[in-house]
C-alpha cells in the first residue's frame, strides 16, 4: 500500500505531537523546549496569518491588473524596483505572507525580477524590524545594512530574470490537489 505525501504528513505531524506529549508526562527538557518554542510559533501563526490572508485576498481582488503591469510589468522602469522595495517594507509576517503576494503579482503580469526583488526586500527591509534594528544596533548599521543590500537584491533580480527568460521559465500553474 502506497502512502500519499499529504497522509504521510500527518503521520509525522501526529508522531511530533506524540513526542511532545511524552515529554511533558516524563520531563524530557528537550522535547519540553522543542513543545513550548511549537506552541509561540503556533500561536504567532494563528494571530498573524488570518488577517494577512485576507489582507492577501482584498489585494488580489482590488490590486487591477493594469495598475500591476504599469508599476510592476515587462514595461516597468527602474521605479518598479522602488515600488517592489516599497510593498516589502509594508509587508507584515515575513515571507510567509510575501511568498502569497509575490503570487498574486506574477498572476497579474508582474516581471520576475519585480517579484525577487519583492520577495527578497521583504526579508530585508521590513519597517517594523529595521526600527528594532536600529533602536538595538543602532541607525547608522542598519542604514548602512539597507544602503548594500537592496542594490544587490535589484541587481541579483536582474540577473535572475535574465537567466530565467533565456531558458525560457514558466512558473508551473497550481494543479488541483487529489483526494
Amino acid at each position: 500500500m502506497k502512502i500519499s505525501a499529504r497522509t504521510r504528513n500527518y503521520i509525522y505531524f501526529g508522531l511530533f505531537m506524540a513526542f511532545i506529549a511524552v515529554s511533558f508526562l516524563l520531563k524530557y527538557e528537550p522535547g519540553v523546549a522543542m513543545g513550548n518554542n511549537f506552541y509561540l510559533f503556533a500561536k504567532d501563526m494563528v494571530l498573524i496569518l488570518p488577517p494577512a490572508f485576507i489582507l492577501i485576498g482584498l489585494f488580489d481582488v482590488w490590486a487591477k491588473r493594469e495598475v500591476i503591469e504599469k508599476h510592476f510589468g515587462e514595461t516597468a522602469d527602474a521605479r518598479g524596483f522602488v515600488w517592489s522595495i516599497l510593498l516589502a517594507a509594508t509587508t507584515v509576517g515575513g515571507t510567509f505572507v510575501a511568498f502569497p503576494v509575490a503570487n498574486a503579482l506574477y498572476h497579474k503580469g508582474a516581471r520576475y525580477s519585480m517579484i525577487m526583488t519583492y520577495i527578497t526586500a521583504a526579508s530585508l527591509v521590513m519597517i517594523p524590524m529595521s526600527i528594532m534594528e536600529a533602536a538595538i544596533l543602532g541607525p547608522k548599521f542598519t542604514a548602512v545594512r539597507i544602503l548594500v543590500s537592496l542594490p544587490l537584491v535589484v541587481i541579483g533580480s536582474i540577473f535572475i530574470e535574465k537567466l530565467l527568460l533565456r531558458m525560457k521559465y514558466r512558473i508551473p500553474e497550481v494543479q488541483e490537489v487529489q483526494k
